[in-house]
């Protein structure tokens, strides 16, 4: 520790390039970690050597902005610069088909008109009613919207300094797609919103998004746990994502 003090105060003090480079070699297995995880959701197109690349430049960037004296943890900061700079990037090559996207607003719309209607969350099988469909052919268009919220799993917000956990969900729906609901309402009321929605949540959706964004499993590690398929974990996971988007969009269109 005493050692890495030193390098931060000689790399801040001095612009010692020799520091910056000890600096980035240490911490350089978090880029490894973060990109593994963002991948682990991609399909195989996703080059994982183009995605430690721009993780690298998220780090480069967190390395020269970080102020130690405000007392944060390195690692959280650099965190959301190496996803930030990773996102960008599989934003810029749009690698999700239109279509996918638009079935993925398209269900988020429905969620949106039934909670109108119900006045709380629809179930599924309300949903597929909705939908004219079977259970199974609601499973299979979960399944397929998946890579239009996976990406959004791991959205962060750059410029946020903080090593707190509180308000991680937030950093989950954003749509790279569309217009970014934080932009629209104030944070603390986007806090306010998010909770009440996933204290309303069944009990195994809160599982899910407990265990994937707070304790970091992947979603192969929280199917051994709930003791069900990574598919279904993952069908599970994007229509939480939906929800808390048609929860978000209904304030603003209020």
């Amino acid at each position: 520790m005493a050692s890495l003090d030193n390098l931060w105060k000689d790399f801040k003090e001095t612009g010692s390039k020799v520091a910056k480079d000890k600096l980035l070699l240490e911490y350089a297995p978090l880029v490894k970690y973060i990109a593994q995880r963002i991948a682990i959701n991609l399909p195989a197109s996703v080059d994982r050597d183009d995605l430690v690349s721009s993780g690298i430049l998220g780090l480069v960037k967190a390395v020269e902005t970080f102020e130690p004296e405000r007392g944060f943890k390195f690692e959280t900061y650099a965190g959301h610069k190496i996803r930030g700079a990773i996102l960008d990037d599989l934003r810029a090559m749009d690698w999700v088909p239109r279509s996918v996207r638009q079935k993925a607003r398209d269900l988020q719309r429905v969620y949106a008109k039934l909670e109108n209607e119900l006045g709380r969350m629809p179930y599924d099988d309300e949903v597929c009613k909705e939908l004219n469909i079977s259970m199974k052919e609601f499973e299979e268009i979960l399944s397929e919207v998946t890579p239009a919220t996976i990406v959004s799993l791991e959205e962060a917000m750059p410029d946020r300094e903080t090593d707190s956990k509180e308000l991680r969900i937030i950093d989950t729906i954003e749509d790279p797609g569309s217009e970014n609901p934080l932009k629209e309402l104030g944070f603390n009321e986007v806090k306010d919103i998010l909770k009440e929605a996933i204290a309303g949540l069944p009990e195994k959706e809160k599982l899910v998004i407990a265990l994937y964004h707070y304790e970091e499993l992947t979603l192969k590690e929280i199917g051994v746990v709930l003791d069900i398929s990574e598919s279904r974990v993952s069908q599970i996971h994007s229509k939480v994502i939906l929800k808390l988007r048609s929860k978000l969009m209904q304030r603003i269109n209020a």
